[in-house]
């Protein structure tokens, strides 16, 4: 483990379009960071040349890692690049989404804060049935795990590798937040959340529909059974 290095975790699905600029405007704020990086791209299920793209970036520039996997899923792939990271901060984020202006910020508040959870708290959706939606798997999320939080999926997400519990995130699924922000509430860990006004995604569409989103609504309920029974 590097003592210094902030690892950042980027999944990558079906974005081969798009992902070689992303990660060029990333680098180009990032390079206002004063503290060394390195960026994880996890290639997960991908039916484009998403993975190829992602080669292709790592071998331009020493610090971009790849790692790839055949199955896809968004707890998934940040728990492959969370084991991956070596340094002692550690984030991951929705490339698809995240600005470089947001995601330089949270890393600069989670410099300031070492130890601090420091996430993102999305102002704004593409549309009223993304807000409804997300309002409402919200309300559910904080009534069910006593939750301050108001953007349960909000990214980024950085934390300190000392807060240990986080590392053992289990979900291979979109439920991975909901398990994340449960983890804190447990353990204790103090929270800073940080206001982004959405820019709507880079590109490619989204893969929310009504059907998954009744599968989140559902999965909450049944992590908080689960949980009940473990503690």
């Amino acid at each position: 483990m590097n003592h210094s290095l902030f690892s950042i975790v980027l999944p990558v699905q079906n974005e081969g379009a798009y992902v070689e600029s992303v990660i060029e405007s990333y680098k180009k704020a990032l390079a206002l960071f004063p503290h060394p990086y390195e960026l994880i791209l996890v290639a997960n299920g991908c039916r484009d040349n998403s993975a190829e793209a992602c080669r292709r970036i790592a071998e331009r520039d020493a610090s971009v890692r790849v790692v790839e996997s055949e199955r896809g899923g968004w707890g998934l792939a940040v728990r492959l690049g969370l084991s991956e990271a070596r340094g002692s901060i550690l984030c991951y984020t929705n490339l698809a989404r995240t600005s470089p202006q947001d995601l330089l910020t949270h890393l600069l508040a989670a410099a300031a804060h070492p130890q601090v959870v420091v996430k993102a708290n999305r102002k704004i959706r593409d549309n009223w049935k993304r807000r409804l939606g997300g309002l409402l798997y919200n309300i559910e999320c904080r009534s069910l795990f006593d939750l301050s939080s108001w953007d349960v999926n909000g990214t980024p997400k950085v934390f300190p590798r000392a807060f240990e519990k986080l590392l053992l995130l289990t979900r291979d699924d979109d439920l991975i937040d909901a398990e994340f922000n449960l983890i804190c509430r447990r353990e204790g860990y103090p929270l800073l959340e940080v206001p982004v006004f959405s820019i709507g995604r880079h590109g490619g569409k989204s893969t929310t529909t009504a059907v998954s989103a009744l599968k989140m609504y559902w999965g909450a309920y049944r992590l908080w059974r689960e949980q009940r029974k473990q503690y």
